[in-house]
Protein backbone atom coordinates (compact mmCIF):
# COMPACT_ATOMS: atom_id res chain seq x y z
CA UNK A 1 0.00 0.00 0.00
CA UNK A 2 1.20 3.04 -1.23
CA UNK A 3 2.05 5.79 1.94
CA UNK A 4 2.49 9.42 1.09
CA UNK A 5 2.98 11.89 4.19
CA UNK A 6 2.08 15.79 4.02
CA UNK A 7 5.44 18.08 3.66
CA UNK A 8 5.77 20.86 5.83
CA UNK A 9 4.70 23.93 3.18
CA UNK A 10 3.36 21.16 1.04
CA UNK A 11 -0.03 22.44 -0.77
CA UNK A 12 -3.44 19.58 -0.65
CA UNK A 13 -2.62 19.31 -4.58
CA UNK A 14 1.15 18.76 -4.09
CA UNK A 15 0.46 16.16 -1.92
CA UNK A 16 -2.41 14.73 -4.12
CA UNK A 17 0.12 14.95 -7.44
CA UNK A 18 2.94 12.57 -5.51
CA UNK A 19 0.25 10.20 -4.41
CA UNK A 20 -1.09 9.67 -7.73
CA UNK A 21 2.72 8.87 -8.86
CA UNK A 22 3.36 6.97 -6.25
CA UNK A 23 -0.07 4.62 -6.49
CA UNK A 24 1.09 4.45 -10.74
CA UNK A 25 4.51 3.51 -9.71
CA UNK A 26 3.61 0.81 -7.31
CA UNK A 27 0.64 -0.45 -9.75
CA UNK A 28 -1.85 -0.93 -7.31
CA UNK A 29 -4.98 0.22 -9.87
CA UNK A 30 -3.64 -1.81 -12.77
CA UNK A 31 -3.61 -4.90 -10.35
CA UNK A 32 -6.74 -4.26 -8.90
CA UNK A 33 -8.33 -4.03 -12.57
CA UNK A 34 -6.89 -7.04 -13.80
CA UNK A 35 -8.52 -8.98 -10.62
CA UNK A 36 -11.71 -7.17 -11.03
CA UNK A 37 -13.35 -9.90 -12.65
CA UNK A 38 -12.05 -13.96 -13.04
CA UNK A 39 -10.77 -14.68 -16.20
CA UNK A 40 -10.03 -18.35 -16.56
CA UNK A 41 -6.13 -19.54 -17.16
CA UNK A 42 -6.68 -20.63 -20.88
CA UNK A 43 -8.44 -16.92 -21.60
CA UNK A 44 -4.85 -15.46 -19.97
CA UNK A 45 -2.75 -18.07 -21.97
CA UNK A 46 -4.81 -16.72 -25.27
CA UNK A 47 -4.28 -12.97 -24.76
CA UNK A 48 -0.32 -13.77 -23.98
CA UNK A 49 0.01 -15.31 -26.95
CA UNK A 50 -1.91 -12.81 -28.75
CA UNK A 51 0.31 -10.40 -27.91
CA UNK A 52 3.35 -12.42 -28.64
CA UNK A 53 2.64 -12.67 -31.90
CA UNK A 54 2.06 -8.72 -32.36
CA UNK A 55 5.16 -8.04 -30.24
CA UNK A 56 7.21 -10.28 -32.98
CA UNK A 57 5.25 -8.68 -36.08
CA UNK A 58 6.60 -5.37 -34.48
CA UNK A 59 9.96 -6.36 -34.14
CA UNK A 60 10.30 -7.97 -37.67
CA UNK A 61 8.31 -4.72 -39.34
CA UNK A 62 11.31 -3.00 -37.40
CA UNK A 63 14.16 -4.90 -38.46
CA UNK A 64 12.98 -5.02 -42.82
CA UNK A 65 12.81 -1.51 -42.20
CA UNK A 66 16.37 -1.35 -40.74
CA UNK A 67 18.03 -3.67 -43.37
CA UNK A 68 16.21 -1.31 -46.10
Amino acid sequence: MSNVELRSGESQEQLLKRFRKEVTKSRVLSTARKKRWFTPPSEVRRIKKQKAVRKARQAQRKRDRMAE
